[in-house]
């Protein structure tokens, strides 16, 4: 996924793409409007991380101009302007979603991944991962052709592998992403959802490895 960050603030902007390059996104970065402009005329993205208080062309104006070209690319607000007004003005130009100022770089994370299952849902997108399809919209995958049976956390589990396949990820990071208010998973219950994972898929050729120390990954399936 190639992300675009359009931030002026420094130290947010280097956290920003340091947290994003380690959970397997591909980040460049516009220091304001203008030449965020620039890069979305000529470069395809995935997802516009895009701060309203930009100098210049501010975040609104990018995101006019952006919608008027009729690209289809995600767009995720990051901003201190708290009003309802500035919020439904956001949402109004062609938003995705709205995070204010301050927040958590794992909500920032969720919250994309939810923009990218919307949008893929909403195309009829599938995502094809050798003998392995996952529906989106309906959360359910086929294996060879054949239903896969999968708990909610395994399900997770395989989403977030497949989005970051040939992608170390830790356990941290896969603790942040498949958890909820309820029930937050140990590095213990980890360990035991992925060995059911694999269980359920490497009879097909799919394989998550374990690299001590660092995570997993999943590797890329054979041509």
């Amino acid at each position: 996924m190639r992300v675009l960050i359009v931030e002026d603030d420094g130290v947010l902007a280097d956290g920003l793409i340091r947290y994003l390059q380690q959970a397997g996104y591909g980040t460049l970065l516009a220091g304001n409007g203008h030449e965020a402009d620039l890069m979305l005329s000529n470069e395809e993205f995935d997802v516009v991380i895009l701060d309203l208080g930009l100098p210049g062309l501010d975040g609104v104006e990018v995101l006019r101009r952006l919608r008027a070209r009729k690209q289809q690319v995600c767009v995720m607000i990051i901003t201190a302007r708290d009003a309802v007004e500035d919020r439904v003005l956001g949402l109004d130009r062609g938003a995705d979603d709205y995070l204010i100022k301050p927040f958590a770089l794992a909500e920032l994370e969720a919250r994309l991944r939810a923009i990218l299952r919307r949008r893929m849902a909403s195309t009829g997108s599938e995502i094809a991962y050798g003998p392995l399809v996952l529906d989106l919209e309906a959360r359910r995958a086929t294996l060879q052709g054949e239903p896969l049976r999968l708990t909610a956390r395994e399900w997770q589990l395989l989403e977030f592998f497949v989005l970051r396949a040939g992608k170390m990820v830790s356990k941290s990071q896969i603790a942040a992403a498949i958890s909820n208010s309820d029930n937050d998973p140990s590095q213990t219950s980890i360990e035991v959802h992925v060995s059911r994972l694999r269980a359920k898929i490497e009879g097909a050729g799919i394989r998550i490895r374990s690299i001590r120390g660092f995570g997993y990954y999943l590797e890329r399936p054979a041509d």
